[in-house]
C-alpha cells in the first residue's frame, strides 16, 4: 500500500467516486484498471478541480493524460494526475529489478533497433534503463546511441562505468573491441566475455536492463539464460515464413530454460504507402498472430517498415524519444505492456504461461 492515510486528507472530496473511476479504467497495460493501492493522495483545488497523485509500480506515466480524461469524464470534474514510477520489487541481479532479453531466431529483423527504442521508452516511461549489448560478433548498440568511438572509463580500475546516453545506461562489447576489428570468438570465450561485461559493470540501481541478444539459439543465449535471472524475453520477429520458423525455434528454446516469454513484436509490419495511405503488407501478414497464438502469448507490437526508423537511427537517435513522432507510440505502448506483464506476473500467481509442442 503507497500511503493510503492521505487519502482521507480532504474531507470536501468524494474519494469513492474518483477510486471507483480509477479502478474502471482499462487499456493493455491497465488490463485490469488502477488499483487502490497506487493512489498516494487525493485533493481538491482551490478552484474545485481534483488532483491525483499516483504511485506507479511499473513504467506507464505516457498514459496519464488518458486516465486523466477518463477520470474527469467519469466525475464530471477536470482533474489533473500526477504520477511518479517507483518499483518496490527485490532486485534480481545486484541492484537491477528486471532484466529483459530481447532476441530473435535470426538476423535482419531489427532486433537491436527494437531493443533499444524500448529502452528510450521506458525511460521515457518513468523507469531507471539500462541497455546491454550481448550481440558479440555483431555490436550495434553504439551506432544505435551516436557512441561510435566511444572509451570505456573506470573510477576504481575494477568496474566499467557504463555510458550514459540520454539517460540510458549502455554498455557493448563494441566499446572494447574496434568497429572494424572482427570479432573471433569460439562460444566458450564469447559466453565469458559477456559474463565479464554484465559483472563487471557498475550499473547502480536500475528498474530495466535490456539485453540485445545476438540471433539464434547457441552458447550466448544458452549462457544469458541459464546463468543470469531473467524476468523474461521479448521475441523480434518479421512477418516473413522463414523468420517465424526460426522466431518459434527461439520461443522452444527459452520454454527450455524456463524462461518466460513476454511477448512477440512483430517489425516491418507493414508499409504505409505515402500515397495512398493504404497500409502494404509486403512481408506478409498475421504471421506473428499465428505463432503467438500456438504459445499463448501475446504480439506487444507491430512495428511499421519506415525510413524514419532507420534515419534516427543512422543519426544515433532514438525514435521512441520523440514523442512528436507518430511511431515512438508504438514503442512507448509495446514498452508499458512489458512492464505492466512484468509487475503482474510478479503478483499474480494466477497468471499462466502457456507452452504447446511443436
Amino acid at each position: 500500500m503507497f500511503g493510503l492515510s492521505k487519502l482521507f486528507s480532504s474531507k470536501s472530496v468524494q474519494k469513492q467516486p474518483i477510486i471507483t473511476a480509477l479502478a474502471a479504467y482499462r487499456s493493455a497495460a491497465f488490463a485490469v484498471g488502477i488499483d487502490e493501492s497506487f493512489i498516494d493522495s487525493i485533493s481538491q483545488n482551490d478552484d474545485k478541480s481534483i488532483r491525483i497523485k499516483l504511485i506507479l509500480p511499473f513504467a506507464a506515466q505516457s498514459e496519464m493524460p488518458l486516465v486523466e480524461q477518463h477520470v474527469s469524464e467519469s466525475i464530471k470534474t477536470p482533474v489533473t494526475i500526477d504520477s511518479s514510477v517507483i518499483i518496490n520489487e527485490p532486485a534480481k541481479f545486484k541492484a537491477i529489478k528486471h532484466i529483459v532479453l530481447v532476441a530473435s531466431g535470426k538476423g535482419g529483423v531489427g532486433k537491436s533497433t527494437t531493443a533499444v527504442n524500448l529502452a528510450g521508452a521506458l525511460k521515457n516511461e518513468g523507469a531507471k534503463v539500462g541497455i546491454l549489448d550481448a550481440d558479440i560478433y555483431g555490436p550495434s548498440i553504439p551506432m544505435l546511441l551516436g557512441l561510435v568511438g566511444a572509451e570505456p572509463q573506470t573510477k576504481d580500475n575494477k568496474l566499467l562505468q557504463p555510458f550514459n546516453a540520454n539517460g540510458i545506461k549502455a554498455q557493448s562489447i563494441g566499446f572494447l573491441v574496434p568497429s572494424d576489428d572482427a570479432t573471433v570468438w569460439r562460444g566458450p570465450m564469447a559466453s565469458g566475455a559477456l559474463n565479464q561485461l554484465l559483472n563487471e559493470t557498475d550499473w547502480g540501481e536500475l528498474d530495466y536492463l535490456i539485453v540485445d541478444m545476438p540471433p539464434g539459439t547457441g552458447d550466448i543465449q544458452l549462457t544469458m539464460s541459464q546463468k543470469v535471472p531473467a524476468s523474461g524475453t521479448v521475441i523480434v520477429t518479421t512477418p516473413q515464413d522463414l523468420a517465424l520458423a526460426d522466431a518459434q525455434k527461439g520461443i522452444a528454446m527459452f520454454n527450455k530454460v524456463n524462461v518466460p516469454v513476454l511477448g512477440l513484436i512483430e517489425n516491418m509490419s507493414h508499409y504505409i504507402c505515402t500515397h495512398c495511405g493504404e497500409a502494404n503488407h509486403v512481408f506478409g501478414k498475421d504471421g506473428a498472430e499465428k505463432l503467438a497464438h500456438k504459445h499463448g502469448v501475446p504480439v506487444l507490437s507491430h512495428i511499421p517498415l519506415a525510413i524514419d526508423i532507420r534515419e534516427y537511427s543512422e543519426q544515433g537517435k532514438l525514435i521512441a524519444s520523440d514523442t512528436s513522432a507518430a511511431i515512438s507510440d508504438t514503442y512507448s505502448a509495446a514498452a508499458r505492456l512489458i512492464a505492466s506483464t512484468l509487475f503482474y506476473q510478479q503478483h499474480q500467481s494466477s497468471v499462466e504461461i502457456v507452452i504447446t509442442e511443436d
